[in-house]
């Protein structure tokens, strides 16, 4: 019997095409998850480190926030770490799989917005809870929601499903623009 090489000018023959078409498909599909695991794990250590940073820079105990004049509509304090856990679950599952179905200069353009977007999270926190300032917290909770916007397009022409959960992230940081923006309003007629 002689070897005769395979190629797509010349398949195997009918009998052993099966046999090689599964373990094709086999060998793809456990290329294409261990690909979709590294770049969740990539994006889950992006995350993770955004909300070390945020979590590091706020303080919402201190006699500056306690005194502020909040709205009754304002979620208790233990409301925030139970919401944002989920969504900075999402977060790092949704840019994972949208970088791991990425491909050239579309993976880089996804990557660069998912890494504005984070650092703008991470910034949000310092300039409103650090700085104790409501105006550039507003300014960057703007931004943030820019950013969001743009990770959402660009997420979606990547990947749909990933998008879909990234709507929960992108609703949440639009709450908390209302909310910093009625804070800074209320703050502003108190007069402090």
């Amino acid at each position: 019997m002689s070897f005769v090489r395979t190629t797509r000018e010349n398949p195997p023959p009918a009998a052993t095409r099966r046999w090689t078409t599964r373990r094709w498909t086999t060998r793809r599909w456990t290329t294409h998850r261990s690909t979709t695991r590294r770049w969740t794990a990539c994006a889950a250590v992006a995350v993770a480190a955004t909300a070390v940073a945020g979590a590091r820079a706020v303080d919402a105990d201190s006699t500056w926030y306690r005194l502020l004049d909040k709205p009754a509509w304002q979620p208790p304090g233990w409301a925030f770490a139970v919401v944002w856990t989920p969504l900075y679950a999402s977060v790092a599952w949704a840019g994972g799989r949208g970088l791991a179905r990425a491909r050239g200069r579309e993976r880089v353009r996804l990557a660069a917005a998912l890494g504005a977007d984070l650092a703008l999270n991470a910034a949000w926190s310092r300039l409103c809870f650090r700085q104790r300032n409501l105006r550039a917290g507003l300014a960057g909770t703007i931004l943030l929601d820019l950013a969001n916007a743009h990770l959402l397009r660009r997420t979606a022409a990547t990947d749909r499903a990933a998008a879909v959960a990234l709507v929960p992230y992108t609703a949440w940081c639009l709450f908390a623009t209302a909310l910093n923006a009625e804070l800074l309003r209320r703050d502003a007629r108190n007069g402090a």
